[in-house]
């Protein structure tokens, strides 16, 4: 392959495939620069509710509020999430030309939360239920917030690495 008169040599074809390598490692480190702040705390305070809401919605009894109004809450916050969700995903693709990606982050950091967060936070409404004590609300949505807090500190310890 000739460009302007000048034949490519492995070596140039080596340097040309680590420029690529940088790129790439570049976009994944852009796409995995962590949330806006004020999505940060948005998902801290959507985990810690979870708890909350589902056991409300699932007590046997009406429990502060009546089951029905703890469905909406429910329903309500889930809405606000997603639409901040997209807000914050789309004004950082227009930041940054990057959509943002989880898939870039460690899986032996994401399989557990993926499958041990909804684990705890729907497990305390079951056991809510069962025995009517809501401290394992209040446990749940407790390891939730610290969960989603150590999982932000880790994510932007693994930007700043790839940084």
């Amino acid at each position: 392959m000739e460009s302007n008169g000048v034949r490519a040599t492995p070596e140039h074809a080596r340097a040309a495939l680590a420029d690529a390598e940088q790129i790439r490692a570049s976009a994944a480190a852009l796409s995995a620069t962590p949330w806006p702040n004020w999505f940060f705390i948005t998902l801290t305070l959507y985990i810690a509710a979870l708890p909350i809401t589902y056991g409300g919605a699932m007590a046997d009894a009406d429990w502060l509020l009546p089951g029905p109004v703890w469905l909406g809450v429910l329903l309500a916050i889930t809405a606000v999430y997603g639409a901040l969700f997209a807000v914050a995903a789309r004004s950082w693709r227009n930041r940054t030309g990057v959509a943002l990606r989880l898939d870039v982050l460690p899986k032996r950091a994401t399989v557990p939360l993926v499958v041990g967060l909804p684990v705890v936070l729907v497990g305390a409404a079951f056991a809510f239920r069962v025995t009517g004590w809501p401290g394992w609300l209040i446990a749940a949505s407790l390891t939730g917030a610290a969960v989603s807090v150590g999982f932000h500190l880790a994510f932007v310890r693994l930007h700043r690495k790839t940084a």
